[in-house]
């Protein structure tokens, strides 16, 4: 397995180890900043512009500077050229900005690089147990709410990471987040699709991160015969599906094996959105 790696912007090479935060960098003391993370296979890149423009989105949406492109690119393109392909041939770019030290100056901007971990890979093999977990809002609430970041991917991911903490602490491997409503969410580091009758849906995406996954299933769905549509699902919607995946730039996708300890069906579809997402 590969060490880590991390790369500035400038596209130098630097060790992990090396402090490279300050300590009132408020990215650390207040999570105030933002990330995207990209799959790279084998040292080939995937939708390296839609992750930048993800970034920028977040970024903008946190008033914080706007992410130099170019920069970020030859920061990926170092770590993609210093990689061990052979030890790793999977790992993900985390691209990082945050506001920068708490007294003024500049933003602090890198790439870190890490080998794909196992848990992840085999959850495309072996799917995942799934709960539902209430997040207290509903979608179209929030979407309304700017203060509340709806759409950005910031750092601020200890609500996320509690939320997996917990679905681990009882048997399961991740969470769906649902709605005070009854409508269905996201999970705390994906996107749900589910198989309805043959046609693919999910969430509406107010108040939720856009998916640069879901995007690449609506450009390769019409070529296999299938289509995607984003729909105010329910509960009930769960119940009556003939299956279901949690889908993620990382993971691509996996499928939900059970809800809160019963067994849940496998779709039909499930070799199809496969090829669709080069699992």
């Amino acid at each position: 397995m590969s060490a880590p790696l991390l790369a500035l912007l400038d596209g130098s090479i630097v060790d992990v180890a090396t402090p490279l935060i300050r300590a009132d960098d408020l990215g650390v003391v207040r999570g105030d900043g933002v990330f995207d993370a990209m799959l790279v296979r084998r040292g080939v890149l995937g939708d390296t512009d839609a992750h930048l423009d993800r970034l920028a989105r977040s970024a903008e949406i946190l008033a914080l500077p706007a992410p130099d492109r170019d920069g970020y690119r030859r920061a990926v393109d170092a770590l993609v050229a210093a990689w061990d392909w052979d030890a790793a041939p999977e790992a993900l770019a985390r691209l990082v900005l945050t506001r920068g030290p708490e007294g003024g100056g500049d933003p602090t901007a890198y790439v870190l690089m890490l080998a794909l971990s196992a848990s992840v890979v085999a959850e495309r093999t072996d799917g995942v147990r799934v709960l539902l977990l209430d997040r207290g809002f509903d979608g179209e609430v929030v979407a309304g709410m700017p203060w509340l970041l709806p759409g950005a991917k910031s750092l601020s991911y200890s609500i996320n990471m509690a939320a997996k903490r917990h679905a681990h602490e009882h048997g399961a491997d991740d969470v769906l987040f649902v709605a005070p409503s009854g409508r269905l969410l996201e999970g705390p580091t994906s996107t749900l699709v589910l198989d309805v009758d043959g046609e693919l849906l999910t969430p509406e995406q107010d108040g939720i991160l856009a998916s640069i996954t879901l995007e690449q299933l609506e450009r390769g769905a019409p070529a296999a015969g299938l289509s995607v549509r984003h729909a105010p699902l329910t509960r009930d919607d769960l119940a009556r599906a003939r299956g279901a995946w949690l889908i993620s730039s990382g993971r691509l996708a996996a499928a939900i094996t059970s809800i809160d300890g019963a067994p849940y069906p496998a779709s039909p579809l499930h070799e199809t959105l496969f090829r669709i997402l080069d699992v």
